[in-house]
Order: C-alpha cells, then structure tokens, then sequence
C-alpha cells in the first residue's frame, strides 16, 4: 500500500453479506484459483438467531471441505475480535474497508454425513476413533496391522463361543466332580511330562532314576576333563570359591565331603560339575550364543543343554532356543535327580531351591510328582538350629502321586 493511501470504512456491522475469509485445518492451499466456493444461509431469515448462520462449502479432486459460523465447531476468535478486508485502488490510492467473517475450512470424510452419524462418532471409543484415522489417512502399514487386529478379534470371539458351547457341554455330560478329579490328575502330569523317566516298578531306589537316563556314557565320559578341578581341590580354594561364589551352595557343601577313593571321587566331582552347570543354564532366558556355558564345557554337554532343555521361539524373523517356565521345571527335576545320585538318594531341597531361585512351593510340586517323600530336615551338615529345611527322601515302595500345589485349600482370611 502507498504511504499516501486514503481508506474508508464501507462496512455495515448488520450487514447481511459480510465477507468471507477461510483458512483450511490440514495445511496451505497450492494453488488457490483453482478452489470454488459455495456459501448457504438459513432460510429462517426472521430468526435473528438464525439468520447469520452460514456454511460454506468447498470441492476439490481430492477432498470436499466445510466450514460454518455457528455450533460446537464454531472458532472463538470470530466472538473475541472483528475481521476486516481492504480493496486498494491503485489508480486512486484509497481502500475500502468491509466486514470479514473467518471460517475454519475442514476435511469432510463422508458424502452421506447426517446428524445421526455425528451423534454416533461422538459416542465411539478413542480406539475406534483411532481405527477410523487409520483407515482415512494412515499409512499401508498401520492398515494392514489394524486388519490383522480385527481378524484376530473376529477369531478370538469365535473361538470363545466354540470353547464355552464345547465346556457347556462336557458339564453337561460328566458333572463337576469328576472334572475336578480330571484337573488334579492332569496337574500332576503337565508337570511329568518334563521329569527324568520314572521306572515305577524298580527293585532299588538307584533304579527309578537311571543314572543313565541323566547322563549317558558318552556324556559321562566328557566330563572327565572339565571335572578335574574338582578331584584335587583343597580347603582353601573352597573357601576362596565360596568368597568368590563361584558354584552354587549344593556344590561348595558337597565339595567338603569328596570321598577318598579315586573312583568314587572321580564320580562324584563330574556330579557335582554337571550339575553346577545345570543350575547356571537354568538361569539363562534366551541363548544367543552357540556354547553359552563357555568353552571349558564340552560340546557334546553344550548339546545335550540345548537339544534337552530349551525350547524354540521365533522371534524378530530369526529362530531362537529359549528357557521357558516349562523348561525350567524340567531342568529343576534333573537336578533333583542328580543330587539324589550324589547323596545316597536324599537330598536337601530347601538348598537347591535357594540355588535355583525358585519358590518353595514350585519346588515342592516338582518334588512330590517325582514320587519323593518329603520331611523337615535335622541335624544336617551346615544347617543352623533356626532354618526350616526340607528334605526329599526317594525309597520303595513309591508314594501315590497327588495334586500339586494349585489344589491345596485355600487358608480362610480372618
């Protein structure tokens, strides 16, 4: 505008027609002669409520576009403060100044939109909210992702009507007692799946527990080198690896009470070595590593480790060998198993389970499915007057095989 420019004020502020100025939600326009306008009005032109109600409208290729001046959606700034527009006459120099409306142009995502349909958006979930921008603006990834979650959604609810017409059923057929009976049954087997093979009708204790079973000759054999660190060691570098806690505390306690004789010191060391290293896998939650044990372990123990006591998973397009819950049971059994070998059939729990980390009552449930009996330990090697510790007794005949834990009753809260 020149400096010398003159302006007056043609505007009326009860005018019918003011003008319009538009600003649009979703960015800048490109080219803005390429956008037509359409404008309409209520008919109720003797409301003075109504009769400055507008809408306007706009069409693109792509997308259509409305703006209004009155409910909910109304922009506040047009209450707070006046829009003016001013038309400069170049040959003149003077401008004439009009009233201005702004109207706040938005993306109109349905042709067949109704008051209906806005009253049902208003009361739909931010989730469904969210699954309606993905659909309208999200990207083919974020699209695909949201039909596989309906499709699972739709399958979950299939399946949960089968699984409850199904259980209905089976009620209806057996009754509730004997599926009680069932359930404490199949407890104690979920749990037998992963012990050592159990040879029920053995003639001696040494024989319900192969001792091959756990270790085969080959396996045996390996651990020859690895547990001859064990054979000769001596009190002091006890005392060191119990400072350094190096082994678990079965196997520190153990390595006080090695016998004299060379085979039978021999056995004993290789053990209490495999065994160590049990307890340490165990604590391992996915193997990245091919000897994950280091490479002082042999390779056919390295196997036997990753072939019997881990599971695969497929995770993040690659497969991977995972201890799982399940795994970990069974590499609790084993070791039970094995500190039975080494103490004449047996063996203080309490210590293997504060090695393992586990709860008293999972190693309970693992104890008693292995058919062990279980007593409060006394006077035991190492034990102080205060510890409550229990010991697992293996002998024949076998005990009956109970429910586990999960059936025990329940203590009454006061």
């Amino acid at each position: 505008m020149a400096a010398a420019a003159t302006w007056r004020y043609r505007g009326d502020p009860e005018a019918e027609q003011p003008a319009l100025l538009v600003q649009f939600s979703n960015g800048r326009l490109r080219r803005a002669d390429d956008m037509h306008f359409t404008v309409y009005r209520d008919r109720d032109s003797a409301n003075p409520r109504k009769r400055h109600r507008r809408i306007l409208v706009s069409e693109t290729e792509r997308l259509s576009y409305v703006g209004n001046n009155f409910g909910s959606g109304v922009m506040k700034c047009n209450s707070l403060c006046r829009y003016f527009v001013g038309v400069l006459d170049k040959d003149s120099g003077q401008m004439e100044v009009y009233n201005a409306e702004l109207f706040n142009m938005q993306p109109l995502l349905s042709d067949n939109l109704i008051a209906d349909e806005t009253e049902d958006y208003q009361n739909k979930s931010y989730r469904e909210k969210m699954d309606l921008c993905i659909e309208a603006f999200g990207t083919s990834k974020q699209k695909r992702a949201l039909n596989s979650r309906r499709m699972n959604a739709v399958g979950s609810d299939i399946l949960n009507t089968a699984v409850t017409k199904a259980a209905a059923n089976i009620i209806d057929a057996r009754g509730i007692t004997a599926l009680i009976q069932d359930v404490a049954q199949d407890d104690v087997q979920n749990i037998s799946i992963f012990l050592p093979p159990c040879h029920e009708d053995a003639d001696k204790p040494e024989n319900v527990y192969k001792f091959e079973d756990i270790l085969s000759p080959g396996e045996y054999e390996a651990l020859r080198v690895p547990a001859a660190v064990f054979i000769n060691i001596t009190p002091e570098e006890i005392i060191k690896k119990t400072e350094e806690k190096s082994h678990c505390s079965f196997v520190l306690e153990e390595l006080k009470f090695l016998p004299l004789d060379e085979k039978s010191r021999d056995h004993k060391a290789r053990c209490l070595w495999f065994l160590d290293i049990l307890i340490k896998f165990s604590f391992l939650k996915v193997i990245k590593k091919k000897h994950p044990m280091g490479p002082e372990c042999p390779h056919i123990i390295s196997r036997k480790l990753m072939k019997n006591f881990t599971s695969l998973t497929y995770n993040n397009g690659s497969v991977q060998n995972l201890i799982s819950a399940s795994m970990k049971a069974k590499i609790t059994a084993y070791v039970i198993a094995l500190a039975l070998h080494i103490n004449n059939f047996q063996t203080d729990l309490t210590v293997l389970q504060n090695d393992m980390k586990l709860q008293e009552s999972r190693m309970m449930d693992i104890a008693r499915a292995m058919r062990l009996k279980v007593s409060k330990a006394k006077g035991l090697p190492g034990l102080e007057a205060d510890q409550n510790h229990k010991l697992g007794i293996l002998s024949l005949p076998l005990p009956m095989q109970k429910a586990s834990g999960g059936q025990r009753k329940r203590k009454k809260m006061n």
